[in-house]
């Protein structure tokens, strides 16, 4: 269905246009900044976005560019040369990062910016940085003139801010002191909405809380320190009026300090010199910046999980939302550590006032079974300009619940299934033989076999899943099942068998056709390559000391993996390529005959 945009009339009712309670970042470009060239990168957001690729193709450059213009009328939004591409400035590419942000009634602006895309009110803006060290100028989208304005949503910097999702940036190499002050902005964060809900009068209901009584009572001072001021204010407006008029006439001069503010923003709960200490509770409590790499990044996960309990059991619908912009999670995290902090930063959005963005080299940090991460792989291409390509997205990759659920139980034995994200050609096998049989090969030439990734998916109806996943990821991939038998010893089905025909479908169902292999073992792996039709027990173990001992195993099995690679190698006896079911039961009915009337069927 294609998509549908159109301005908002002033008489639409906004709240029927989205379900989202708040601020949520949706889409990012990026342009001529830092590695990234001319061509933009656009990222699609979701409550949780993962991007990969190889290192220095620009993944942490586009962490930074949503922190970059969030810090828009401060330091932090200025760029130096290095920041420019090619370490120059050129003004026919100039860096620009363009922002589309979902908006409620609470944040919108005035409608002239409000877009109306597949059911939600759309905010696009966009930053151009023109020389070093000087601010961006920033433009809105004006729908109704569908063209880019001088004027901007929001109006000012500070308070167009505020209406958009707050960063929290952990990079991954920062400065022992700077990851401190990261932690110390998460915990914040934490304090600042639990004191929100501190009640005066714990038995009244209506009563305001101490905070928002200290904010109505903040706003109100300025309001009347403003009013008592306006009179010297005025003649300062007029002095300053007069003396810019000699040289530029008519031009005056005005100081609104009536602008609208972010009084929550500018109230400090705690004094600016807060430190986090840490150490053994009897012992020396050192700053954190004196404690090693491992504590540190232990202290983040300790943050973050502290944010997820805050929110148990309920949503926020109150307060700025959070975005989290997290380099390499998987930095200095023990083994076991990493599968809990993979939990708690997917549990994160579900209070509903987060979304988190990571790097990852680590397939342990995507978990397929969500319904709310988007997968984008950063890369660059043989020209040598950069490109994001998002790989996954849950909705369009048309995952059931059944297909959630394998996909879970297929992360807790296997946390690296999701290593196909990260590049190289995908090899899909049924089993665990098939993976130690090519593992072992693979060990045998690395060098022949580097860009190949073989994933078990324990299991035919797991094939299923994971091949819906590649065909919305769009690469070609290479698939080997077992065909079994169509009948069970008894003379019933074999429900193995009708997991051939779904197989076949999703295969056929990819958009690179000439780009995918499917080959099946005839009737299973054992008995094509190694003459057992029946292994009981140990069949991982049994093909790694068939491949070992008998080099003529070794060929075969090692010939099966090349065809998986290159269709135009010649199949392996066993081995079968085929195209109708029909077909597949013209070619296994004879085994199921020798297997009926023969103990074992020694195969060729």
């Amino acid at each position: 269905m294609a998509k549908k945009k159109a301005h908002v009339e002033a008489s639409e009712d906004l709240s029927a246009w989205f379900q989202q309670s708040r601020p949520k970042l949706r889409k990012m470009l990026i342009r001529n900044f830092r590695c990234i060239g001319s061509n933009p990168v656009s990222i699609d957001l979701d409550d949780i976005v993962v991007l990969v690729g190889p290192n220095n193709v620009g993944k942490s450059s586009v962490l930074k560019a949503y922190e970059l213009v969030m810090n828009h009328g401060s330091k932090k939004c200025l760029l130096t040369e290095s920041d420019f591409p090619n370490g120059c400035v050129n003004t026919t590419d100039l860096p620009q990062i363009e922002l589309h942000t979902i908006v409620n009634g609470d944040s919108t602006p005035a409608l002239r910016w409000v877009e109306k895309t597949e059911e939600q009110a759309i905010v696009r803006e966009r930053w151009t940085w023109h020389s070093a060290n000087s601010e961006p100028k920033r433009q809105g989208y004006d729908v109704q003139k569908q063209a880019r304005d001088e004027q901007v949503p929001w109006g000012a910097p500070g308070v167009a801010k505020s209406k958009r999702p707050q960063p929290h940036m952990v990079e991954a190499f920062a400065h022992p002191q700077e990851l401190e002050k990261q932690v110390l902005d998460l915990l914040n964060a934490i304090i600042k909405d639990r004191i929100k809900n501190v009640q005066s009068l714990p038995d009244s209901e209506d009563e305001l809380s101490d905070y928002a009584r200290l904010l109505i009572q903040i706003t109100e001072l300025r309001k009347k320190i403003l009013d008592d001021s306006m009179s010297e204010i005025q003649n300062i407006e007029n002095d300053l009026s007069s003396a810019i008029s000699e040289i530029f006439p008519g031009y005056v001069v005005k100081f609104d300090p009536r602008a609208e503010d972010d009084i929550e923003s500018d109230l400090s709960l705690f004094k600016s010199s807060s430190k986090l200490l840490m150490g053994p509770g009897h012992g020396y409590q050192g700053a954190i910046d004196k404690q090693g790499s491992g504590a540190r990044r232990t202290l983040l996960w300790s943050a973050l999980r502290l944010i997820v309990q805050n929110g148990a059991g309920k949503k926020t619908d109150t307060g700025r939302p959070h975005v989290l912009l997290l380099d390499e999670p998987e930095l200095c995290l023990h083994p076991n550590a990493v599968r809990e902090a993979c939990r708690v930063l997917y549990d994160l959005p579900k209070q509903g006032n987060w979304q988190v963005m990571i790097t990852t080299h680590s397939p342990a940090f995507i978990d397929l079974s969500r319904n709310n991460t988007t997968i984008v792989r950063v890369e660059r291409s043989e020209q040598g300009d950069i490109f994001g390509t998002t790989v996954f997205r849950p909705e369009k990759a048309q995952l059931d619940d059944d297909d959630r659920e394998r996909l879970k139980l297929l992360n807790l034995f296997d946390p690296h299934v999701a290593e196909f994200f990260f590049g190289g050609h995908t090899v899909i096998v049924e089993g665990d033989t098939e993976y130690t049989a090519f593992k072992y090969i693979i060990s045998k030439a690395p060098e022949r076999y580097k860009n190949i990734h073989i994933v078990r998916a324990r299991g035919k109806a797991t094939i299923v899943s994971l091949c819906k996943i590649l065909n919305h990821f769009g690469n070609g991939y290479s698939v080997l099942h077992d065909t079994d038998l169509p009948f069970l010893a008894n003379g019933n089905r074999n429900p193995a068998w009708a997991h051939n025909a779904s197989i076949l479908a999703v295969v056929n169902e990819s958009p690179v056709q000439n780009n995918i292999i499917h080959l099946s073992s005839m009737p299973n792996f054992e008995a094509a390559y190694f003459g057992q039709l029946k292994v009981n027990n140990g069949k991982p173990y049994n093909a790694l000391i068939q491949i070992q001992s008998d080099s003529a195993c070794f060929q075969r099995v090692e010939g099966v993996l090349q065809s998986l690679i290159d269709q135009h190698n010649q199949l392996t006896f066993g081995c079968i390529s085929w195209a109708t079911e029909e077909q597949l039961l013209s070619l296994v009915l004879p085994l199921q005959q020798t297997a009926a009337t023969n103990q074992e069927y020694v195969g060729g």
